[in-house]
């Protein structure tokens, strides 16, 4: 396992090396917790500095795997780690990936919401800063796929797929 050493105490919380409490219980490829011992998929990393790009790729190839919680969590570090004057678009952009995890778990008004709070924390970005295309990403194709989705979502019994459901951060496909 990647990412904060963690370690388990005895009838207590879940605590990392430091002391902070962190679960260390596996994870299943929507973030959902899965039993001690049992088979999960690899998480990615906390706490890792990225330049934009990394951020990038690393999060379309975690939404292109169907694992948005994970996109969700690299998206976090750039906002934790970045510059302050970006931190609002990449807590915008992990809020659409939590939006799409919810909507994937069937959490149908949890998604949705999300999903247009991303969306208008983005634009919000947009509009505050002039700039359409950070990092070459497709900030308006990005808010117009969580718009559409969300209304979706709210509408959707089964739960969305979260791999014919992922956007392209770039606006391309492939």
């Amino acid at each position: 396992m990647t990412g904060t050493p963690k370690t388990r105490r005895a009838g207590g919380r879940d605590r990392d090396t430091e002391g902070r409490a962190r679960n260390a219980r596996p994870r299943d490829g929507l973030g959902r917790p899965l039993p001690y011992g049992a088979a999960g998929v690899e998480r990615a990393p906390e706490g890792v500095v990225r330049r934009p790009a990394e951020t990038v790729r690393e999060a379309q190839a975690l939404l292109d795997a169907g694992r948005p919680f994970h996109a969700h969590e690299v998206f976090e570090d750039a906002w934790k780690s970045g510059p302050e004057d970006e931190r609002g678009l990449w807590r915008g952009l992990a809020q659409l990936a939590v939006g799409l995890t919810h909507a994937a778990r069937g959490n149908r008004t949890g998604g949705a919401r999300l999903l247009r709070r991303g969306a208008g924390s983005v634009e919000e970005w947009t509009a505050r800063t002039g700039r359409p295309r950070p990092h070459d990403l497709d900030l308006a194709g990005i808010t117009g796929w969580a718009r559409e989705l969300a209304a979706a979502v709210e509408h959707d019994d089964e739960g969305t797929d979260p791999v014919a459901a992922a956007p392209r951060l770039h606006g391309r496909t492939g």
